[in-house]
């Protein structure tokens, strides 16, 4: 809070007669404080002045006349003492600003953050909540990622109520330390139908804080089954000062999730991220804070609740997922937003991502893409075959889509109803924060899908293979044929100063009957997607 130093309020009375007023207007000075007023009480002088001024204007010509020399000494006192008393009051409100404490949000100076040493991994923490008993069957997905860049030990620790069976404590370096919560039964908690563990979970930011690690710009904090895409983190985070105050993340899928929790939370799930400089000041006031919210439900919502305390709004990464979706995700992870995919949340609960694999496997088989190019991974690029009329949409190291019949880009981009809805219940429980389409109900007329098979990186770019799924369709001959589709990439390198535009492609001349090849590149300055 910026506090003033005290003001001399004998200074400041007013006249209850005859006040004069002086302001900076009035000696000529324009100031970025035109509210001061300064007011005094010269009774002496007013006492004359006034009394003179209430005489007849025969009396006053009279005096004038008769009685010069008195009269111009007293009013010119009378303007001297008033503009000495515009004088004081101008020093004494610069004196006052200049002792004015004011807040600096950062440790450093602020300039533009592309002028400092980027960021890397290794100015990372993670904190990871888990439980002792979740633990052993959660790690493989954390395993996905953690480690994942080649040559750099990533930072953090796993946060438990009690530390699990020796057989699955963490004995590799491709699993961050597990560390033990501390106690946190002073702490009310009064949801009826939650548990009381969202407590220790929103400590794990005031915890992950306290390891204490040197060199750290952003803390990140997720679930243990949160599968975070570590080198877009870095690239996305890149684009703030860490040395200012961000929060930053994203809300849930669904509409009535973010009314009742709030549609500046960032959900835990899908994790978020706290610039070092905010995370030192909210680390300091969390247990305190926390104390007035026995009453909600999660973990994110007290952090949420803390933050707001502070003043601090939520900076909206749409690549974080909290995914609170059932069943098949196609449509979401076909029609990823135009930014850099940051995590994914809740495999447990979503079918496998890719047909006849496990949960596990399917996302081993998105990782493949991952490592070769993780900016591109589920961009969504979208051209035409024209002489076919055909629309084809490619998720770039997921899936690609062809649809029989010409689609416009806006139609192409909405997000596929395959999945279910998180709760059954009310409309608004159907209700997303994406424009959605229905799926087709003849699967015959719904886009053929195309399943990435294997990627490779070579000295003439990126090739990535699609094989047809299955379905019991007949379809026109040309796409009866078609079994495998091949996309040619360069690797993407997103400019964090530039808005994301997304790329063209064009379908290459083949004589295989069997096989489409499609190159993906830039846009041209003026060029449109669409049917030509």
């Amino acid at each position: 809070m910026v506090q003033s130093p005290m003001v001399d309020l004998n200074l400041m009375t007013f006249s209850q007669t005859h006040p004069v007023e002086c302001t900076w207007r009035e000696i000529g000075i324009k100031t970025i404080f035109p509210f001061f007023k300064f007011s005094y009480n010269i009774p002496l002088i007013m006492k004359s002045a006034s009394a003179k001024l209430r005489r007849a204007p025969s009396v006053i010509m009279k005096t004038t006349l008769n009685s010069p020399v008195k009269t111009k000494p007293t009013l010119t006192k009378f303007i001297l003492v008033s503009s000495l008393f515009c004088v004081i009051s101008l020093c004494v409100s610069v004196l006052l600003l200049a002792k004015t404490k004011i807040i600096d949000l950062s440790n450093s100076p602020q300039h533009d953050v592309s002028q400092s040493d980027p960021t890397t991994v290794d100015h990372l923490v993670f904190g990871i909540a888990s439980t002792g008993t979740l633990w052993p069957s959660r790690k493989q997905y954390t395993k996905l990622w953690w480690n994942s860049i080649p040559n750099i030990t990533m930072r953090g620790c796993v946060f438990v109520d009690a530390l699990p069976h020796e057989e699955n404590v963490n004995n590799d370096d491709s699993l961050p330390p597990l560390c033990v919560s501390q106690d946190t039964s002073q702490f009310l908690y009064t949801y009826k139908r939650g548990l009381r563990s969202a407590i220790r979970v929103a400590r794990v930011v005031k915890e992950t804080v306290a390891l204490n690690h040197s060199s750290v710009r952003w803390y990140v904090f997720g679930d243990d089954d949160t599968i975070f895409i570590p080198h877009n983190l870095l690239k996305t985070l890149s684009k703030y000062d860490h040395r200012l105050w961000y929060y930053v993340g994203s809300n849930s899928e669904m509409y009535e999730g973010n009314q009742v929790y709030g549609f500046g939370m960032a959900f835990g799930g899908g994790g978020f991220a706290i610039s070092s400089s905010l995370a030192q000041v909210l680390a300091k006031v969390l247990d305190s804070c926390i104390q007035r919210y026995p009453h909600l439900f999660g973990s994110d919502s007290r952090v949420y609740s803390c933050l707001t305390e502070l003043g601090v709004g939520l900076t909206h990464e749409p690549g974080f997922h909290q995914v609170d979706l059932r069943g098949n995700i196609f449509g979401l992870l076909a029609s990823h937003p135009l930014t850099p995919l940051l995590s994914l949340h809740h495999p447990d609960i979503f079918d496998p991502i890719f047909p006849n694999m496990s949960s596990i496997t399917s996302l081993q088989h998105l990782f493949e893409a991952v490592h070769v190019d993780s900016e591109r991974i589920l961009q969504q690029t979208v051209c035409y075959e024209k002489q076919l009329s055909w629309t084809i949409s490619i998720s770039w190291g997921y899936a690609v889509q062809v649809f029989q019949n010409n689609m416009l880009l806006p139609e192409v981009l909405r997000v596929e109803r395959t999945f279910r809805q998180w709760l059954k219940g009310n409309f608004l429980r159907g209700i997303y924060n994406f424009n959605t389409r229905e799926v087709h109900p003849d699967p015959c007329k719904r886009g053929t899908i195309f399943y990435l098979d294997k990627v490779s990186s070579g000295k003439d770019g990126i090739m990535s293979s699609y094989k047809r799924d299955f379905q019991n369709c007949s379809y026109e001959a040309s796409m009866s044929k078609l079994e495998v589709i091949n996309v040619v990439t360069n690797k993407l390198h997103l400019d964090n100063k530039q808005t994301p535009r997304r790329h063209c492609c064009d379908v290459l001349p083949s004589n295989a009957g069997n096989l489409m090849e499609i190159a993906v590149r830039e846009c041209n300055y003026e060029e449109l997607i669409y049917m030509n």
